[in-house]
């Protein structure tokens, strides 16, 4: 019989040490390593391998089984693919349990769903079905966290779908640390994946997520699955945008924008109009930019707000922006406009709580800032789009023409691009394109 020893694992990363460290060597945390017991698993031979050649691989089975959410097919790449084993991250409360139950409505008339809680009792997930008027004889539910009842669920019910909210209250009974560790987390993932695969069904698993954003426990569970998703927005706000950033089955280019409703996630069709129902583009410090996400072109509002610093050191402060980048464009405001806000505090914002970290918005900010600091509109009829060196020079953003073509259909009239940034105009007719190679040349458009 294998003997068990004593190992200890940073729940950060996952790295192993036969000692306890006060700090990890690999992510560098502290007071992250947990004593745990690794018992070597004896290995077994089948003896037969199965091979089959490249050509005789037919692809015309692949099924999909579609959720009923467009946003989130979309996500997905047409439809979940069975077999697939589908991670689902984000804030607590942002919505994930509500769309995956939405997501188990809309199957369960095609196919059975098995849905896994280990956070709420039965009662619980029956009262939220309520609330969002779902109901359907196709679901079975189950309030339980060891892996092997769970098996057995799997076996007695041969669901299509899956659900197990959450991987970190599973556990599994060979393995003598806590819920949620890293070795729990790897394990169960895949026992998950190996009875997702040989069975073909469709799992969803929710993962919590660290301060910082990351999906709680090892970096392998995001390597272990097909499909990472993230929620992304304010639990707070209105808005939610699903990104895949891993797909092993679709693009990783697409998301979906969902509203938070009593009656659930909805979808949302026509995100700009949204977005700028409530712009009030007539006061100085608000600039319309032409984002897009994944592949979908989204107009969002950037506010600005400069004011007089009370205090010895002046605050910046961003919103759906990066801090490091904001304080960089200030800097650039300064040396290469001779703007002094050294005794200023600056705020900037992107109007529906979603983020924003394409180079593409460093010239809507740097206009925004410079409109609340001179205290001078911009004409809402105007969208502002470029990427701002450290010298000052304005550089080409990728999709100029689907931005564009986007705030032309929103009714705007004139936009302000990099130099020789766009192609094609014809497509483009009736809207005013002013173009500018450096911050103060489009400073002399602007004011």
């Amino acid at each position: 019989m294998a003997k068990s020893k004593t190992i200890f694992v940073c729940q950060n990363c996952g790295n192993t040490s036969v000692k306890w460290l006060g700090k990890c060597p690999e992510c560098g945390a502290w007071d992250s390593y947990v004593e745990e017991f690794n018992t070597p698993q004896a290995k077994t031979f089948s003896g037969a391998i199965e091979l089959k050649k490249l050509r005789d691989i037919d692809l015309t089975q692949e099924n999909r089984i579609k959720t009923g959410i467009a946003e989130l097919d979309n996500v997905l790449g047409s439809g979940i693919v069975q077999g697939s084993l589908i991670l689902v991250g984000g804030d607590p409360g942002i919505g994930k349990s509500t769309l995956l139950l939405q997501v188990a409505l809309n199957v369960s008339s095609q196919s059975q769903v098995l849905y896994v809680s280990g956070e709420e009792s039965l009662k619980q997930i029956k009262l939220r079905a309520q609330r969002l008027g779902i109901e359907s004889e196709k679901i079975d539910l189950m309030s339980e966290t060891a892996l092997e009842n769970i098996l057995v669920a799997i076996e007695q019910v041969k669901p299509k779908v899956m659900i197990i909210d959450s991987i970190q209250t599973v556990t599994k009974e060979a393995i003598t640390s806590a819920a949620g560790s890293v070795s729990q987390v790897r394990e169960v993932t895949n026992g998950l994946m190996k009875v997702s695969k040989k069975k073909g069904i469709a799992t969803f698993i929710v993962g919590h997520v660290t301060k910082s954003g990351a999906i709680a426990g090892p970096k392998v569970l995001e390597h272990i699955v097909d499909t990472v998703l993230y929620f992304e927005g304010d639990k707070n706000g209105l808005f939610r945008i699903l990104r895949s950033v891993k797909n092993r089955f679709g693009s990783t280019n697409e998301v979906g924008l969902f509203e938070m409703s009593s009656r659930g996630l909805l979808e949302v069709t026509n995100p700009s109009e949204i977005f700028l129902q409530q712009t009030n583009v007539s006061e100085p410090g608000s600039v319309i930019f032409p984002s897009v996400e994944g592949t979908r072109p989204l107009l969002v509002e950037v506010q600005s707000l400069v004011s007089n610093s009370g205090f010895a050191t002046s605050r910046r402060m961003g919103l759906g922006v990066d801090y490091n980048k904001l304080v960089m464009l200030i800097a650039v405001l300064e040396k290469k406009l001779s703007l002094v806000l050294s005794n200023e505090d600056v705020y900037v914002n992107i109007v529906g709580g979603i983020q924003i970290s394409e180079p593409a918005l460093d010239l809507a900010i740097i206009a925004s800032i410079a409109s609340s600091f001179f205290n001078k509109k911009i004409s809402k009829e105007m969208v502002i789009l470029g990427e701002v060196g450290l010298l000052g020079e304005i550089r080409s953003v990728p999709q100029v023409e689907k931005r564009l073509m986007e705030a032309k259909r929103m009714g705007f009239t004139r936009a302000l691009i990099p130099k020789n940034s766009l192609e094609d105009r014809k497509a483009l007719k009736g809207l005013e394109i002013a173009e500018a190679n450096s911050v103060r040349q489009a400073f002399e458009i602007l004011f």
